[in-house]
């Protein structure tokens, strides 16, 4: 399915307007390619959008955004090429699985990576000091945080005995964050199960076959956030109570979320695009690293699932959401 059928199939969605030249606009647009699996929440590329206009650059009149929208992994490489072809000047690899197929499909545009896999142990570039190459960015998938969700998971659950860690096994960081999984759920006596899933055909029989798991940690995929309803609904429905890495899962029903804030990642991803289209090289721009994270907790879920969370820990949340 090319681009263009992507975005008329996603036409009633506001942050997927198809910005294009149009015959009464006057002068250069810069064309801000956007290279992802599934729509983006609107809280990722609204403060992207917000920052971009305070920095002087007014969509539909300076620049336009070209999004390549894959509905699958398998897809990106070639939704990368086509908007590579589409001549953008600068491509926005948004999540760790559209980073390689960019890479990949350019060695002259700048990429920028947002929300991305370790990009030096990954290949991508040769130091964060000084990428090197036609790529820079972004990146916030740590995987200790792994272990970190699983460790508030037991300080909510005390008796929790058995924990699936949700994953895609491609992602470049799987092997990653089942490892620090692996050694946290060792640390805390818990049995770990690693449900594989590939893609959104496969969630419905992997809960239907977990048994005796009493909560669920998620890798941060691209993937996973592409069809966060359908994962949060599937816990919610076998009563598993789900810790993710985005808010935007807890926005929407899940249980709790502990990770980086992707609204401020994409709000800073924003410096970047304004300094490559004002001559800035990808190779001497670092690439920098998450530095706000927050803690999210659905009460109302909590409560549907018959949890009591203590006081002292609803203290520490950044945001409870009744």
């Amino acid at each position: 399915m090319r681009r263009r059928e992507f975005l008329m199939l996603l036409g009633g969605a506001a942050v997927f307007r198809p910005h294009r030249a149009h015959a009464q606009q006057v002068g250069k647009l810069d064309r801000i390619g956007f290279l992802r699996v599934g729509p983006p929440p609107s809280s990722f590329i609204e403060p992207l959008r917000r920052a971009l206009g305070q920095m002087g650059h007014i969509e539909g009149k300076n620049y336009v955004f070209d999004f390549g929208i894959a509905e699958s992994v398998d897809q990106l490489p070639a939704v990368a090429a086509e908007l590579i072809r589409s001549k953008v000047n600068v491509l926005i690899a948004s999540g760790t699985p559209a980073v390689l197929p960019a890479q990949h499909a350019t060695n002259v545009i700048p990429v920028i990576i947002v929300a991305a896999v370790d990009p030096v142990a990954a290949g991508l570039v040769a130091s964060l000091a000084r990428p090197g190459g036609n790529v820079t960015g972004l990146t916030a998938v740590f995987a200790d945080l792994t272990g970190k969700r699983l460790e508030l998971l037991k300080e909510m659950l005390p008796t929790l005995t058995r924990v699936a860690l949700v994953s895609r096994p491609k992602n470049p960081g799987h092997d990653q964050y089942v490892q620090q999984a692996q050694l946290a759920a060792r640390k805390l006596g818990i049995e770990l199960d690693v449900m594989s899933l590939n893609s959104p055909d496969e969630f419905e029989t992997a809960f239907a076959n977990a048994r005796d798991v009493g909560a669920l940690i998620q890798i941060d995929d691209a993937m996973f956030t592409a069809h966060r309803q359908q994962l949060v609904d599937l816990a919610n429905q076998h009563r598993i109570p789900g810790s993710y890495g985005l808010r935007e899962f807890v926005d929407i029903g899940g249980f709790v979320a502990l990770g980086p804030s992707y609204p401020d990642l994409y709000r800073r991803a924003a410096l970047y695009v304004d300094k490559i289209l004002k001559g800035a090289q990808p190779a001497d721009l670092p690439v920098e690293q998450a530095n706000k994270f927050e803690m999210v907790v659905n009460l109302k879920t909590a409560k549907g699932l018959g949890m009591v969370i203590s006081p002292s820990l609803l203290a520490r949340a950044d945001e409870v959401i009744e």
